[in-house]
């Protein structure tokens, strides 16, 4: 009787053995692709967004192509990057080398003397503009505030081309500088095309390369995201 019994018992150990082993390999397989299934909804629904903004940003108002020259500047867009840098010959012996940042800043500009209507908000550019003359170590560099109208400049630097020494005298705030002197640094820059013209064309070329940045990261993450 005991024998009889051994092999029965033995055949329904090995069966549930047989199911506590491909269970959980069933179990794993359905979760493994449910989850893929899930992964790929939500890469999906990306793409879709992604899709619909860049037709929304081409159709509603299409970048144009960025310009490279202005008043004798030459233009380096900088794809990619978050400012440009513009360049040009002066005289004989003069180069000026400027900077320019994307829109870094705003500040709030209230409508007439109606304090209760609606902000308009006035977008700063950062401008650091170099001059350097001739086999010159020396640099006489400008940071400036460029606004859609005008320039205003914050500080200004006599530095060398390598780079600035550990804890420079870098001058007294421009501000503090007397008034006939701050006219002439305005002078000096206004003639060599540092003037309230350039930051209005900066102003709309920074709004175009913000548009194109912009669709250009999108274009990026959307080939990210396609990508097997």
């Amino acid at each position: 009787m005991a024998r009889r019994l051994v092999r029965p018992l033995g055949g329904m150990a090995k069966m549930v053995l047989l199911q506590q082993q491909t269970r959980p390999a069933i179990f794993n397989f359905t979760r493994n692709y449910i989850s893929e299934m899930r992964r790929e909804a939500f890469e999906e629904n990306i793409l879709r967004l992604l899709r619909y903004e860049i037709r929304y940003e081409l159709e509603r108002s299409p970048p144009s192509q960025p310009i490279t020259e202005f008043d004798s500047f030459i233009i380096d867009e900088r794809p990619g990057e978050q400012w440009i840098k513009l360049n040009k010959k002066f005289g004989e012996n003069e180069e000026i080398k400027v900077e320019v940042t994307m829109f870094d800043a705003s500040v709030p500009v209230k409508k007439g003397d109606d304090v209760s209507a609606a902000d308009d908000m006035q977008l700063h550019i950062t401008m650091i503009v170099n001059v350097v003359k001739g086999e010159s170590s020396d640099v006489l560099e400008f940071v400036c505030s460029a606004w859609p109208n005008s320039i205003e400049i914050r500080k200004v630097y006599m530095r060398g081309q390598n780079g600035i020494v550990d804890q420079p005298y870098v001058g007294p705030p421009f501000k503090e500088l007397d008034d006939e002197l701050q006219d002439s640094l305005y002078d000096f820059l206004e003639t060599r095309g540092i003037n309230d013209e350039l930051c209005g064309f900066l102003h709309q070329y920074m709004k175009n390369k913000d548009k194109l940045e912009f669709i250009r990261w999108m274009e990026k993450a959307k080939s990210f995201i396609e990508r097997k």
